[in-house]
């Protein structure tokens, strides 16, 4: 169905020149009666230019009014002065073009038939036609604020589509970087615990086929680690910094997690029980990261997770330390970006994340939240 008030917009341009120079033609043959040439061919030139009108609206509006002033005409003047509205900014030049074309209309022809008489009527037609002039000029100005309006519009659609189009990708990169920390944070702690499992195997194996099986299993799991790596770099290279993760572990999952953690580990301590989901998250992730690096950097080694608390209850958090390993690590490959993931995890709490080696020859993870920080 067809909008109202848009039909015309469809016609064709030299459609609608063709219309309004045969409108203009008849209006001079009404008022080409005792009309001399002079006269004659200034009607003809100025109907002839409204064909042009859009590519020089002031030279033809100027064309129109020698005819304005020898012939009763108004068609041709006000669709000339109506183009000249529509497509100028400059608002000085349409008020002198609407008394340019008053004075021409009002003025008598010959001008040296001027009476006193005369005189004051010719005033008084002045300011009538002047009057009348503002209609195809206020006309023209509406439709060039309709079109600006149009094209604001568009502007502003465009600028829309745009910022949609950088939310979206905003949130594509969120979720690459919740996937890139959870299959860090959860897969990899799996597969690396795979892999220590199947060395152990490996070495206390005395079958030559469960030995075998063993190593093809912990050379799998050494691969897949190293897949991930990459994996994980690539999602992390495009994600953003302030992403949750799902599944949520809470602090009661702690208790599970070092005990299924394949060394011989300890928990300790306790933590306030109002401790935010945040915060809980935190302190898993820090001790499961702390924890799957003990076994692949440090076999043989004991750990000690103590839960902390300070004593004026600014603050609360989580040590891991390890001792020194017993036997050789395996070559497990790793990037580090468990600990860089941990210290983004505490610059949005607000917390402080330490880990570095101990005097004995161990590693210590350290996770300090202050109390005040903990939304």
């Amino acid at each position: 169905m067809t909008a109202p008030g848009t039909w015309w917009t469809r016609v064709p341009d030299p459609v609608i020149d063709a219309m309004v120079v045969t409108v203009a033609v008849v209006d001079v043959l009404l008022s080409l009666e005792d009309a001399g040439p002079v006269a004659q061919a200034m009607a003809a030139l100025g109907c002839a230019a409204l064909a042009v009108r859009r590519r020089f609206p002031l030279p033809v509006f100027l064309l129109t009014l020698p005819a304005s002033l020898m012939l009763d005409i108004v068609f041709a003047p006000f669709a000339a002065l109506f183009t000249l509205a529509e497509r100028s900014r400059d608002r000085r030049l349409l008020v002198e073009g609407a008394v340019l074309f008053a004075l021409a209309s009002a003025a008598p022809w010959p001008l040296d038939e001027f009476t006193a008489h005369e005189r004051t009527w010719t005033v008084v037609y002045f300011f009538y036609t002047l009057a009348t002039a503002a209609a195809p000029v206020l006309l023209g100005q509406l439709v060039q604020a309709r079109r600006d309006l149009a094209r604001r519009l568009v502007e502003i659609e465009e600028a829309r589509e745009h910022e949609r189009l950088l939310h979206s990708q905003a949130v594509l990169a969120r979720e690459r970087a919740q996937l890139a920390r959870e299959m860090h944070d959860v897969v990899s702690h799996q597969v690396s615990l795979i892999a220590v499992q199947a060395g152990a195997l490996q070495v206390a194996a005395k079958d030559p086929d469960f030995k075998e099986g063993a190593r093809t299993i912990r050379t799998l799991s050494v691969d897949t680690l190293d897949e991930l790596r990459h994996m994980v770099t690539l999602l992390r290279a495009s994600g953003s910094r302030s992403t949750e993760l799902t599944p949520q572990p809470t602090l009661a999952d702690l208790h599970k997690l070092v005990t299924t953690s394949g060394i011989d580990a300890e928990l300790t301590g306790e933590l306030p029980p109002d401790v935010s989901s945040t915060a809980q998250r935190a302190v898993y992730r820090t001790v499961q990261e702390a924890l799957t690096n003990v076994r692949k950097h440090a076999p043989g080694a004991t750990a000690t997770v103590r839960l902390w608390q300070a004593d004026e209850g600014t603050a609360f958090g989580v040590t891991v330390t390890n001792t020194p390993p017993t036997r050789p690590s395996l070559p497990l490959p790793g990037s580090h970006q468990g600990l860089i993931g941990l210290r983004e995890r505490a610059e949005l709490l607000g917390a402080t994340f330490a880990s570095g080696p101990t005097a004995g020859g161990g590693y210590e993870v350290s996770l300090r939240i202050p109390a005040h920080g903990d939304t």
